[in-house]
């Protein structure tokens, strides 16, 4: 005969993991929240600046589809570990980086030189901008609806296909854009040009 104590045990078992799995996830989402309880939501607060090159940029100008608004500075290890999908998602989505407190023009654009880095940066060399976002530390990344809004915001390391997930879902949760596209194609707003 078998001994049916086995099952028992393995029930214990795989009970304790869920609840430490649950207990972890927990804890994730409370310090997110806790990092994040400064940010700014609903209307995306008014972002306008000069981009490296010299271009004008003002952020509702940028309605109509999702929008990465990424806060790094060049100083940030984190950020320097990011940079790259940014980089990334700057060649099939609208991007638009504020370097907090990094320097003046030429320094961010030796810095982004040297790491071969080409997205959209406005200066924030006071950390006015990033004040009235709710940003007291870097990376911080907020993805905007087409019609503005913040639907999401994130504080810390966030991976490319993170980002590239909740510029989708913003993308869809928004029923009518306040600018319809005025092609299928979709341009980003960077020096990229989509493959």
């Amino acid at each position: 005969m078998t001994d049916p104590a086995p099952q028992p045990r393995r029930t214990k078992r795989l009970t304790g993991w869920i609840g430490n799995l649950l207990l972890v996830l927990a804890v994730v989402v409370g310090v997110q929240w806790w990092q994040t309880r400064t940010f700014a939501t609903g209307a995306a607060p008014p972002l306008v600046g000069e981009t490296l090159d010299g271009q004008t940029i003002n952020l509702k100008d940028l309605r109509g589809r999702p929008v990465l608004v990424h806060f790094w500075a060049t100083w940030c290890p984190i950020c320097k570990l990011g940079n790259g999908g940014i980089d990334a998602i700057a060649h099939d989505h609208r991007v638009l980086a504020v370097a907090m407190q990094s320097g003046g023009a030429a320094e961010v654009r030796r810095f982004m030189a040297e790491r071969g880095l080409s997205f959209p940066v406005v200066l924030d060399p006071d950390g006015e901008l990033a004040r009235r976002w709710g940003v007291a530390g870097v990376p911080a990344s907020f993805v905007l609806d087409p019609a503005g809004q913040i639907a999401y915001a994130t504080m810390g390391a966030s991976t490319e296909i993170g980002l590239r997930a909740r510029l989708w879902a913003a993308g869809r949760s928004t029923v009518a854009p306040l600018a319809a596209p005025t092609s299928s194609k979709q341009e980003p707003l960077s020096a990229h040009e989509p493959n």
